[in-house]
């Protein structure tokens, strides 16, 4: 990692984070939230080189640590010994050998940290919720659920702090919290509602932005992506968003992160979308993992929102590709490329009339729900299902097609969201011969199709490639017991019996 040695003297000083020259990192700071037990929380900051500093932790607990200023960086690093949820604690950076030299955070709870990126859907503010009045209104009942957000910046080369805060880390109300991710909010609240004990959330996110300008230089050179001038300029550019927005961040003990991106892909590398977005995500795992001295788990949970919809009646295949890539072509999450990752489906969440365009649908708390469910399985170990039914067994035969699914389902007569692939061959691309398989007859666990309309061969099956394959809540298949939706697939078939 690079390292700007010179990057402090750009920080704003804060009140009571800064004196003279002894100052926390910038995400430090009074009513943040740091990493609970068994993780350890990582403090930094800068002060005068070689110089020791002590950290005192004052609360229901108390404990101190000393460090040393390092004479290149100009950094100090202590690792905190394993503190409960809870709190609150104030939190004293000292000079050992100066008196009256010394900084302190109050009111600083422990929890669970989690990260949350990507493009516009996860920039997508409260105050644009349908029910954003009622949404902020709540505010003020969850003083345990804090929030930070990364300032927008951009920059060619890693940064070891943040240029820019957007909002500092603050305790809710109704005015401080319309500005906030809309996703990342109402995840953490859900996610308080379960635990009952804090949850802090960070976001850093940029609308209009693919998955290169999130990606490490090392990531994208596993997807054959290391030229840096391989796209235009600004925050669209390989890696500058990893640099200015990501990697200042990796020193941050981290629960986990749920992201919310890919549109900005749909016609832009779209084909390697499934080696790209895999890809960062192991690259993220790494940095938060080293930068935090080994307490952010080296398989962190990740979530993710599979795309949503954009133009009704669109031949494109774009969104129903990229959401395929999303899962690194499998169709479903966790899987051998993306372990410990979980998916919120969100193709039945339309929003035709959504005053900030059909590609930015307000209804962000069923979401936020499905990615609740995912985190509270891998993350919490909950007992439960946390994705719609997936076909785990195909049979063709000459007039129909079964497909078994691995849950029980609730099924709605469709002609027209399975289509299969007419070939004599199995290359069925999306110029193949696609047409309407109509669902026949269904039961607890499987749905047989009609492939009378192929003449020839049925080469694969496929389930709602389209952009925007059904209406709000509305699609064919979900589980019985969940309620949640299919996820799109497309899957070969082998030769058919007679």
């Amino acid at each position: 990692m690079h390292e700007d040695t010179n990057i402090f003297a750009s920080l704003v000083s804060r009140r009571k984070i800064s004196y003279g020259n002894l100052r926390f990192a910038s995400y430090y700071e009074d009513h943040m939230v740091l990493q609970k037990s068994p993780e350890r929380a990582l403090l930094w900051g800068c002060g005068p080189l070689g110089e020791q500093v002590t950290v005192y932790v004052q609360g229901p607990n108390t404990q101190q640590t000393l460090a040393t200023v390092s004479d290149e960086s100009g950094m100090w690093r202590v690792m905190l010994a394993p503190v409960e949820a809870g709190g609150p604690y104030n939190i004293t950076a000292a000079l050992t050998n100066l008196q009256n030299t010394y900084v302190t955070l109050v009111d600083v709870l422990f929890g669970d940290v989690w990260l949350c990126s990507g493009q516009s859907n996860m920039f997508f503010k409260v105050l644009g919720l349908v029910n954003a009045s009622g949404e902020l209104a709540l505010a003020s009942k969850y003083p345990h659920v804090r929030f930070f957000m990364v300032g927008l910046v951009q920059k060619d080369t890693e940064l070891l702090d943040l240029t820019k805060v957007d909002i500092s880390w603050s305790v809710p109300n109704e005015k401080n919290l319309a500005s906030f991710s809309a996703l990342c909010w109402l995840f953490g609240r859900y996610l308080y509602n379960t635990l009952q004990y804090p949850i802090g959330l960070v976001e850093s996110s940029w609308g209009g932005t693919p998955v290169e300008a999130w990606s490490s230089h090392s990531a994208l050179r596993k997807c054959g992506l290391d030229n840096p001038d391989e796209n235009s300029t600004g925050p669209i550019s390989n890696s500058v968003l990893w640099n200015a927005m990501i990697h200042p961040l990796l020193n941050l003990t981290i629960k986990g992160a749920i992201w919310y991106q890919g549109e900005s892909n749909a016609d832009y590398h779209r084909d390697l979308y499934n080696c790209t977005f895999p890809a960062m995500i192991d690259s993220w795992r790494m940095g938060f993992h080293e930068g935090s001295g080994g307490q952010t788990a080296i398989q962190f949970p990740f979530g993710f929102v599979q795309l949503s919809t954009y133009k009704r009646h669109s031949t494109d295949d774009g969104f129903p590709e990229i959401r395929w890539h999303q899962t690194a072509d499998y169709g479903f999450v966790p899987n051998p490329r993306m372990m410990n990752t979980f998916m919120a489906v969100a193709m039945d969440l339309p929003d035709e009339t959504s005053p900030y365009g059909t590609i930015h649908p307000r209804y962000k708390e069923d979401v936020a729900y499905r990615l609740t469910l995912g985190a509270k399985a891998l993350a919490y170990n909950y007992s439960l299902t946390f994705h719609g039914p997936f076909p785990d067994h195909i049979l063709p035969q000459k007039l129909y097609v079964n497909l078994t699914f691995d849950q029980q389902l609730s099924v709605t007569p469709s002609t027209d969201i399975f289509e299969i692939c007419c070939s004599a061959s199995i290359s069925c691309g999306p110029r193949a011969n696609w047409v309407s398989a109509p669902i026949i007859t269904w039961d607890q666990t499987t749905i047989q199709l009609s492939t009378e309309s192929c003449p020839d061969q049925v080469a694969a099956v496929r389930y709602a490639w389209t952009d925007w394959p059904c209406d709000f809540k509305a699609c064919p298949v979900y589980g019985s017991n969940t309620s949640l939706p299919a996820p799109p697939f497309v899957i070969m078939l082998q030769k058919p019996t007679g």
